[in-house]
């Protein structure tokens, strides 16, 4: 063989297009910084999460405990689920009117579903960071 037939066999170097490997240390460098934003989304998915649990917990209150002045052995204001609705002044509150009890359900409702959005995502970055495939 000639020194030119060799150097027609010898591979050609990688084009520029294939980026080149980076260094083991830059890998788990970007991998913990993954981990710690990953880490810090699932905290702020739990805070949410919580808030949401109050603002459903408070809702729930609104809608289904008693209130007003005592009268024997129970309130004398029906909650808005329980029983019908009392005309009685003392019974006016502005907490237990449905514009109120509507506003306090879609901030519950926001607040949940903000809650599940970053609960996925952080998820999502966790698996990315452990460099799991996703599907």
């Amino acid at each position: 063989m000639t020194a030119e037939a060799s150097a027609q066999q010898t591979p050609e170097p990688a084009s520029e297009s294939e980026p080149a490997p980076a260094p083991a240390s830059a890998v788990s460098a970007l991998t913990e910084r993954e981990r710690r934003q990953a880490s810090r989304v699932t905290t702020w998915s739990i805070a949410w999460l919580i808030l949401a649990l109050l603002l459903w917990g408070w809702f729930a209150f609104l809608m289904l405990a008693d209130y007003g002045p005592m009268y024997g052995d129970r309130a004398k204001c029906r909650a808005p689920l329980v029983g019908p609705a009392s005309g009685d002044v003392l019974c006016r509150d502005a907490l237990r009117e449905w514009p109120a009890l509507l506003g306090i359900l879609a901030l519950a409702v926001i607040a949940s579903v903000v809650g599940a959005a970053t609960r996925v995502y952080a998820k999502v970055l966790g698996r990315l960071a452990n460099g799991d495939e996703l599907f």
